[in-house]
Parts: structure tokens; C-alpha cells; sequence
């Protein structure tokens, strides 16, 4: 950063108790208080060149000592002393650091060139215009200090200059920038990368107070020169830069004064940077509006803020990770360890803007694949959920059953979700294994993953049976089948079939919005008829064994004879026997 260096003598101020004067052979005559500190000056070096001592001194002699108090000055004692000096020609050095408290207490002084030729405001006017609005770091430095007299500095156009220069350098092309910033990503040199980066200026700009970097934000979109991403990455630079994490907010170990006042500081910090973001879609990313809205929970911003973050993050919410989820929950009455209630607002929010839009908004394949898309994310956070000790039952079906049933092509990442939630919680209730395992459609697993499933001990026997159903009924299916139809034949048959629940949800890429809801309708009723069939298990243990026994009648008389017959045994029906015994069957078959 420049200085510049006025005066030549040594500085001979000393301090005595509570009073500051200068090694000198004179008596002082002008006594001048300001707040705590006591000054012994003289009037000869003091009244040439301070307007404003000449006048409050005007009606005393030379000869007699006069006392003043000067409490109201900008820049309190320390400004005053650089006054002092500068007229006692003692040796000071002005930067951005303190020009600021300088030019302000020149000012009140009344240290114009009107007083005396090569005054101090003069020489502070002709520095700041020549150095400092020329500079990048002097300009953000003394932008930053007029946060201590912030009145003064704004009548003074010292802010207004400052901004003026540091958003003429912001739109300045890249390869044009010459001076130095500050750029600390990780993985990049400057020795490494010859060309200027586009978001060379974000980080210096955030060193400013809020309200500072709010002005200089809004100036630079109101040129509409830059794009909405790099004023999204001056927003994320500046978060990351004020806002704590929420670690840091849970173990704040200050006081609670301190706290409510950093919480305080917080807020508004957060609020400003969402009312800053930029409507266009992708202006930051989904990681960092969900990140602003799990702090948001626990500062307790404005309900208007938070509604806005969960919009703008359902807009995205296709575009998010599962790391981008995993925020640790903020409330005190929630055990769990995840906010999954956080996650839960920005899918139902997600679903509802999804279904206000007209069929002629958005192309429906492409509806379909991004709902289809939030579905895989919804599985796989519920995968890392279920990890959790103090995870509820009632939480995770919640969450899993929001996503519609139109969304799920398969239930495998829902099934492996569920079976983490089995292992991690072994003394579930009955109850809650039912409940768990209802929302899990075994027609829509894999065939790889229903066999998986028929062999898993911690599932409830009911969904086993149902599981083992509908193995047998597929195989029924395929073994009646007495040669394979062609291609044409598919085609052909295939416009008399009847739709089924998966060429329902492959059809739907053209459906209207009242067509698609229809379909949820559906889908819900279609889902409490497989609940409605889960309750009732030994028919479905029945059906199975006697579907069973007709295919071994069927496969017998392939064996023997074409026309000779035989009757089929009597077949124990208790369901655990029954469930055993197809297990066997199942790994007999693996094995070979």
C-alpha cells in the first residue's frame, strides 16, 4: 500500500498520567481537552493553520493561556495528534489505514487552504485522488475504515469515491488487471496460471462490513455486465467468510450477550446475502442455498428469508448431491442427527412448483427425468439416514413416501435403504418393521435384488411371502410360455394389452398436469391394494403353494406321458415351514 510522509522533525510527544504534550522550552498556553486525554499545546505552530482554534481563541491575548474542549471531534485524540503534528511539522506517515480520521478531524479543524497555503486538507485531498482511488487494495482499506465515522465520510464523498473506483477496477477485463489482489484458492499459483482468474476481486471485496459489500454488489449488477455466476461466487466468497458453521454455532462458548449479539450480526448478514442472490436459475449452486438455509434455521431469520431459500433450492434441487444434504440438525428438541425435516420442506416444495406448471411450461421428458432424478437422490439420503441411532421410523417413511410413486422405476435403492435401517436398528417393533417395509414394492425390485431379499432374515414374514409370490408368479408366467414371440408379434400384442403400472409411468412422459395427478391417484390406490394384500398372508401363502403345486404337476407330466395324469399331493400350509422351504429352494437354485 502507498503513504505518504509529511513533516521532518522527530516526534517528541510524550505522555504524563493522563496528558500528552511535547519536550519544549516554551510554556504551554493551550490547553485543549478531548475525552480522557489532556494536551499541553502552544498557540504559534497551532492557530496559523486551524481555522477553528482562531475563532474560539479569538477574543484572548497572546499572552494568555487558553483552554478548550474538543470531545466532538471525528477521530477522537488520535486523529486530533495527527493534526498536532502536522503543524508542528513533526514527521507522520498517512495510508488508507488512517486517512480516513485525518481528513475528518482536518475538516473539523477547518486545516483549508483558505487558512494557510499547503494546508493539511489539501495535502490529504491531493493523496487520496492520486494514490488511493488509484490503488485496489488502498481503495477497499479505506473503504473499510469509514465504518468508524461513517456520517462524515459519507457527507465528505469519500465513500461514493471509493465505491466509484473499487466497481470502475471490478469491470475492468481481466487481462488488463494489473495490480495486486488477493487469491487464495486451493490448487491455484499465480506462478502456475499467467492469466488473471475472473473472480480476482471476490475476496478482497469481503473484507468489507455488510452493508459496504451490499453497495458495491448492487452497483455491479445494475451495470448488467458481469454474469449472475460470478455475483454468486462474491456471495459465496463473502459467506464463507463471515457466516460460522453450523459446528461453530452449536459450541459457541461465550457469553449469552456475546451470543445473541454474533447471532444477531449473523442474521443480518444472511439475510442481506439472500436478498443479494440473483434471480437467474444456477446463479449459485444447491450446495450453498441449502448450506444458507441450515444456518438460517438456527439463526432464526425472517420467515420470508427462509421461505425464499427453500424455493430457490427446490429450483435446483436436481442438481444437489447427497453431501449437499447432510446438514446436522440445529433444533434442540431433535435427536436425530440429520435435518431431515430441512430436506423434507425442499422436496414437498420441489413436487408442488413441478405440478403448478402447465403441460406447454417445460417439456415432459424433461419433467420426468428430473423428478426421476430427485427420486435416486431421495433414496440414496435416506441410505446415509438410516445409519442413524436416533432415527425414527415415522421420519424416514415420511420422507420416503413424499417421493411419488410415479418417480421410482425400482425399489432397489429404496430396499437397500431399508435394509441399512434394519441392521442399524435391530430391536424394532413389529409394528414398525411393518410400517418400515410397507413402503417397499416387491414387484419393482430386480430380480437380482428380490432374490437377495427372500434370503434376508431381518425382513417380516409378510413381505417375504409377498416377495416369494410374486418370484413364483413371474415364474408361473415365463414357464407357460411354450416359445418366445417375435418381435412383430410384441408390437402387435402390445397395442390390445392392457397398461400396466410401469408402461403407466413410461406413457406419463406425455401427460397433462391433471393427467399426471390422476396418475399419483393411481398409483395410491394401487399401493394400498398391495397393502390391503400384505394383510391378508396366508391367502397369498395359498395362492403361492397351490401355484407351486400345479407347476410341479405340470413340469411331472412333461416327464411321463403327454395324456397321462396324476394328482397332486396335500401341501403343508404354515407360512414359516412354507418360507423356509422356498429360502432352500432359492439358494439350491443359486448354487447351481
Amino acid at each position: 500500500m502507498k503513504f505518504m510522509k509529511l513533516g521532518t522533525k522527530a516526534d517528541t510527544f510524550y505522555t504524563e498520567q493522563a496528558t500528552r504534550t511535547l519536550i519544549s522550552e516554551i510554556a504551554a498556553d493551550l490547553v485543549i481537552q478531548i475525552n480522557d486525554i489532556t494536551y499541553l499545546l502552544h498557540k504559534f505552530p497551532l492557530l496559523p493553520k486551524c481555522g477553528l482554534l482562531q475563532r474560539l481563541c479569538y477574543d484572548t491575548s497572546d499572552s494568555e493561556s487558553v483552554s478548550l474542549e474538543l470531545h466532538d471531534i471525528p477521530g477522537g485524540e488520535d486523529a486530533f495528534e495527527l493534526c498536532a503534528k502536522f503543524c508542528y511539522g513533526i514527521a507522520i506517515n498517512i495510508s488508507a489505514h488512517n486517512f480516513v480520521p485525518a481528513l475528518c478531524a482536518a475538516k473539523f479543524l477547518r486545516m483549508n487552504d483558505s487558512i494557510e497555503k499547503g494546508n493539511f486538507v489539501g495535502k490529504l485531498e491531493s493523496f487520496f485522488n492520486s494514490c488511493i482511488l488509484e490503488g485496489w487494495k488502498d481503495s477497499i482499506a479505506t473503504l473499510q475504515t469509514t465504518a468508524t465515522l461513517p456520517e462524515w465520510s459519507e457527507n465528505l464523498g469519500i465513500v461514493r469515491k471509493c465505491i466509484d473506483s473499487i466497481i470502475e477496477k471490478i469491470l475492468t477485463p481481466p487481462p488488463q488487471v494489473k495490480w495486486s489482489y488477493t487469491y487464495t484458492r486451493p490448487g491455484y499459483t499465480k506462478k502456475q496460471h499467467h492469466s488473471v482468474p475472473k473472480d480476482w476481486w471476490t475476496e478482497d471485496v469481503s473484507d468489507l462490513d455488510i452493508d459496504l459489500f451490499r453497495c458495491i454488489i448492487m452497483a455491479i449488477r445494475s451495470t448488467y455486465v458481469l454474469p449472475p455466476q460470478l455475483i454468486g461466487e462474491a456471495l459465496h466468497v463473502y459467506a464463507c467468510r463471515w457466516l460460522p458453521g453450523i459446528t461453530k454455532l452449536k459450541s459457541s462458548g461465550s457469553s449469552a450477550s456475546q451470543r445473541e449479539e454474533s447471532k444477531e450480526k449473523n442474521r443480518k448478514i444472511l439475510e442481506t446475502i439472500v436478498s443479494m442472490i440473483p434471480a437467474d436459475r444456477g446463479s449459485v449452486s444447491v450446495g450453498f442455498l441449502f448450506r444458507l438455509l441450515s444456518i438460517s434455521i438456527h439463526l432464526g431469520v425472517s420467515s420470508v428469508t427462509k421461505t425464499e431459500l427453500i424455493r430457490r433450492a427446490s429450483l435446483q434441487f436436481e442438481e444437489a448431491t447427497v453431501s449437499d444434504l447432510l446438514y446436522p440438525s440445529t433444533t434442540s428438541s431433535d435427536q436425530n442427527y440429520y435435518d431431515t425435516e430441512l430436506v423434507l420442506a425442499v422436496l414437498e416444495t420441489f413436487l408442488k412448483l413441478w405440478k403448478r406448471m402447465s403441460p406447454g411450461a417445460v417439456d415432459n421428458s424433461y419433467f420426468l427425468r428430473s423428478i426421476r432424478n430427485v427420486g435416486k437422490l431421495i433414496d440414496s439420503y435416506l441410505q446415509v439416514v438410516a445409519r442413524d441411532d436416533n432415527m425414527q421410523v415415522s421420519k424416514f417413511v415420511s420422507l420416503a413416501e413424499t417421493v411419488p410413486s410415479i418417480v421410482r422405476e425400482e425399489h432397489d435403492d429404496l430396499y437397500q435403504a431399508i435394509n441399512i435401517y434394519l441392521k442399524v436398528h435391530p430391536d424394532l417393533s413389529k409394528a414398525d418393521k411393518k410400517r418400515l417395509c410397507g413402503i417397499l414394492d416387491c414387484q419393482r425390485l430386480s430380480p437380482e435384488v428380490r432374490a437377495r431379499a427372500i434370503k434376508n432374515e431381518l425382513l417380516p414374514l409378510r413381505t417375504v411371502v409377498q416377495l416369494l409370490y410374486f418370484e413364483q408368479d413371474k415364474g408361473s408366467k415365463a414357464t407357460s410360455s411354450h416359445k418366445l414371440p417375435k418381435p412383430h408379434e410384441i408390437l402387435l400384442g402390445a397395442k390390445h394389452r392392457p397398461a400396466t403400472r410401469d408402461t403407466q409411468s413410461k406413457q406419463s412422459l406425455g401427460l397433462s398436469k391433471e393427467e399426471f395427478n390422476g396418475e399419483e391417484i393411481r398409483e395410491k390406490d394401487h399401493h394400498k391394494t398391495k397393502r390391503s394384500d400384505g394383510k391378508l398372508a396366508l391367502d397369498l401363502e395359498k395362492k403361492m403353494v397351490i401355484r407351486g403345486d400345479i407347476e410341479e404337476t405340470q413340469s411331472e407330466k412333461a416327464r411321463v406321458v403327454k395324456d397321462e395324469s396324476s394328482s397332486s399331493s396335500k401341501v403343508d400350509l404354515d407360512p414359516k415351514k412354507m418360507v423356509r422351504r422356498a429360502r432352500s429352494k432359492s439358494e439350491h437354485g443359486v448354487k447351481k
